[in-house]
């Protein structure tokens, strides 16, 4: 096979094995087992398609897959969708055995393969990517489009348009972007999406979708936001997303070059906040709606600009009767044009009132014209200087027609950060239970004043939430809406607190503020449902930490972020990490407390040691050894010891590392802290491996197993195996050494700790290795090769160099 064919098998059979390893990391018998209920799977076929010595063909996935899923229910593992989804597995398969078919002429295919390609070929109407401008062990189709409105009506020469473009000849070689203009509310989402929808197919390697906010009064989406989100949708670990917004741009370029997508940028504010988000390859097709008509993204990018005014009265008749059923519309005729004058013809009043008469159809039309008439005002940061276009007067409409609990849920729903919320967050804002919250939630849904985008997950329209923030301070007082605010702080930190807990529970401890009445702290019951919330909150998380710091919460702001220290650090998202640690520092200094500054400069100095930013760990790690230091905080100063022997290490400075490993080890002693000494006691250990006094180390480490399991400290177990590995590889005790790896091994995947996976895996391999086991050595880095591509971590290159040239991606 070719070397393209032999990259996109590699590929391939990456993605199989870390479908094993998300499963739990099952054995081929285990797997064997889980696939007899549905379709046999022999031990040698699953050691020969995992090793890549042949192509896997449809019915060995669909089993292996089921496989995999079976394993993992018994298991209690829960799988990300896109790992088990189907029809994502059937495109990958199919480019592989394109490539395959490309990469061996005058050999024939097998027939099933023959067949399957045909079948595809028969449904895709271009070419797909080639595969080096893949992301290295991952592909994916992303599928990011939102539900497009179901009463979409006119808009037929908008839509002519669109197409027409989209399948220009003249422009073969160029990135076709089309930029919707219009006013507020005027449907240019709704028109973006209707066309997107229809045309889908026609771009096979995915659509991607994302609302820069770009007239959100508070925050719009900053371009680096809208890029790491497209990143990660494209696979990429939030690791190897680089800090800066022209490498992320590059990157993202890269990643796209000889793809086919779709890229719907939603709510722009300016051509500035879009450049950063084009491909720089044709095949690619670019819509960007704005209230702006965006000249500078016409006259520098040829976007093609395309105005959307508002509908027609016979357009808006139409919407009302697609809403309201044609007969109900017929019967009042007068009301309704007034409903259509009224509305100014813009879609998003039109459903506004069309919700409020559908949820009340004993309601005569011409009384909601006449409740319409007499609210009319204007909401002037939205109107875009067109008089006869007054949306504020149907907003408040439909507020004033709220019950109490609904209403001032609304208004308080403006303090929320965004993007989304859950129902525990707004049962705090209006100090409710989340049982309670429900309806008041249903109420602005049925209103079309709020959106439950997914299951659980509740948005506003930026309009609408501007008219909330309106709201909420013209109708709420000051201590109402900083009690609110801080019943939802509260809400955040208890939350995250207890899940960072149930991930480490081993941390040391900090003293939380005493929750105000009506914070709602969701139940949390195992490691599985704490990961499932931090991801789900995790960009609202981050948003968090900055509104408490802007807002005089310094406290919430620096513990939350010491919350989430865990999860990133363990997800690999270092730069999100980062951004949060410097956030609770300037929050911890304004407030003067030493405490929060001090662990802000600890876990700030480690998202740089992540990040390779030594020098800035250092110049952390001094303040906090400084801060602990006249705190008197002895497990403090221990814990900034062991970091700075961790930086002495990455330095090459093996000896100044043992010292303060044996610093720790002392200072954890004074303050009769057994873990911590037990975890000192693996640094020293460690360090003697590295300075070759391998029978110490030995010592060291057994004695600091010992004290770990009595305590029960599953995390910091796992480092002491990984170096008792280490210990019997070098004293040529290779048994010895494999049974410690496994162990280790079996505790980084409880933790969900991927780089110390990778990092045992790589010393499994060495051991392997030198065992004249090459097979299971190359097994071995495999592995830890397709986790470090997927954290995108600079060790990849080095294990990358064990493998030889033919491990390139």
């Amino acid at each position: 096979m070719g070397e393209d064919g032999r990259e996109e098998l590699l590929r391939f059979v990456g993605e199989l094995r870390r479908l094993r390893q998300l499963a739990g990391g099952p054995s081929l018998n285990m797997l064997v087992a889980a696939a007899q209920a549905r379709q046999p799977l022999a031990r040698s076929t699953l050691s020969d398609k995992l090793n890549a010595k042949s192509l896997p063909d449809w019915d060995f996935v669909v089993a292996y897959v089921g496989a995999c899923v079976a394993h993992a229910e018994r298991a209690g593992v829960r799988l990300p969708a896109e790992a088990t989804d189907l029809a994502r597995w059937e495109a990958a398969h199919w480019r592989l055995l394109r490539a395959a078919d490309a990469a061996r002429p005058g050999q024939r295919l097998g027939a099933a393969a023959r067949a399957e390609l045909g079948r595809a070929a028969a449904t895709a109407r271009t070419v797909e990517p080639t595969a080096r401008h893949r992301p290295a062990g991952e592909w994916v189709v992303p599928r990011q489009l939102p539900t497009a409105a179901r009463h979409f009506v006119g808009r037929t020469a908008q839509l002519a348009a669109l197409t027409a473009l989209s399948t220009d000849p003249a422009a073969p070689g160029t990135v076709l972007i089309s930029a919707i203009g219009g006013t507020a509310g005027v449907g240019k989402t709704a028109l973006a999406l209707h066309w997107a929808h229809q045309v889908a197919d026609r771009y096979p390697d995915g659509q991607l979708y994302v609302n820069l906010r770009g007239f959100d009064p508070d925050a719009p989406m900053s371009p680096a936001e809208a890029l790491g989100g497209f990143l990660e949708a494209l696979a990429v670990p939030p690791a190897r997303i680089p800090a800066g917004l022209d490498a992320q741009a590059a990157l993202f370029r890269s990643l796209l070059a000889g793809r086919r997508m779709l890229l719907l940028l939603d709510n722009a504010r300016d051509a500035e906040q879009v450049r950063p988000l084009l491909p720089g390859s044709p095949g690619c097709l670019v819509v960007v709606t704005s209230r702006h008509q965006l000249p500078g993204l016409v006259a520098a990018e040829g976007a093609h600009p395309l105005a959307l005014g508002l509908l027609s009265p016979a357009e808006a008749r139409h919407l009302l009767s697609r809403r309201l059923g044609a007969q109900r519309v017929a019967r009042e005729p007068a009301a309704v044009r007034r409903i259509v004058a009224a509305s100014s013809g813009l879609p998003l009043a039109l459903s506004v009132v069309a919700a409020r008469a559908a949820i009340q159809p004993e309601f005569p039309l011409a009384r909601l014209a006449d409740e319409l008439d007499d609210t009319r005002g204007g909401l002037d940061g939205f109107c875009a200087g067109e008089a006869d276009i007054d949306v504020r007067a149907v907003l408040s409409w439909s507020y004033r027609c709220l019950d109490p609990a609904a209403a001032t849920l609304f208004r308080l729903l403006g303090l929320h950060p965004g993007p989304d919320l859950s129902a525990a967050a707004a049962a705090s804002l209006v100090a409710a239970t989340e049982a309670e919250v429900r309806r008041p939630l249903a109420a602005l849904t049925r209103a079309n004043l709020l959106t439950e985008h997914a299951p659980g997950r509740y948005a506003l329209h930026d309009l609408l939430r501007a008219y909330a923030v309106e709201l909420t301070h013209a109708t709420d007082d000051e201590a109402g809406r900083r009690a609110a605010l801080g019943r939802m702080l509260d809400h955040f930190l208890r939350t995250a607190h207890a899940a960072d807990l149930l991930l480490h529970r081993h941390r040391d401890p900090i003293d939380l503020p005493v929750a105000r009445p009506g914070a709602v702290t969701p139940e949390l019951p195992d490691k599985a449902a704490a990961w499932t919330w931090l991801t789900a909150e995790h960009r609202t998380l981050l948003a968090t930490i900055a509104l408490a710091a802007r807002s005089g919460f310094g406290t919430h702001a620096w513990q939350l972020a010491w919350s989430i220290n865990t999860y990133l650090d363990r997800l690999g998202a270092w730069q999100d990490q980062a951004t949060a640690q410097r956030l609770a520092l300037r929050a911890a200094v304004g407030d003067g407390d030493r405490i929060g500054q001090a662990l802000a400069h600890r876990n700030r100095a480690v998202a740089c040691l992540r990040l390779g930013e030594y020098d800035d760990a250092r110049a952390h790690l001094d303040q906090a050894l400084g801060l602990h230091d006249a705190l008197g905080d002895h497990v403090g100063c221990a814990r900034t010891h062991l970091n700075l022997g961790i930086l002495a290490e990455r330095q090459g400075r093996h000896r100044q590392a043992l010292a303060h490993a044996q610093r720790a080890f002392d200072l954890f002693g004074a303050a009769g802290h057994g873990s911590g000494q037990a975890n000192a006691l693996n640094n020293i250990g460690w360090y003697h491996i590295q300075l070759g006094d391998h029978r110490r180390a030995l010592d060291c480490c057994r004695e600091a197993l010992t004290l770990q399991q009595r305590v029960g400290n599953r995390y910091w177990e796992a480092h002491t195996w990984d170096s008792l590995g280490c210990v019997h590889h070098h004293l040529g005790e290779p048994a010895q050494a494999v049974d410690c790896y496994e162990r280790a091994l079996t505790l980084w995947r409880e933790a969900g700790e991927r780089y110390f996976e990778a990092a045992t895996l790589t010393h499994l391999g060495d051991t392997r290795h030198a065992a004249d086991a090459p097979a299971a050595a190359r097994a071995a880095w495999c592995q830890a090769l397709d986790i470090l591509d997927q954290l995108g971590h600079p060790d990849a290159e080095q294990v990358r160099a064990k493998l030889g040239p033919g491990s390139a991606r």
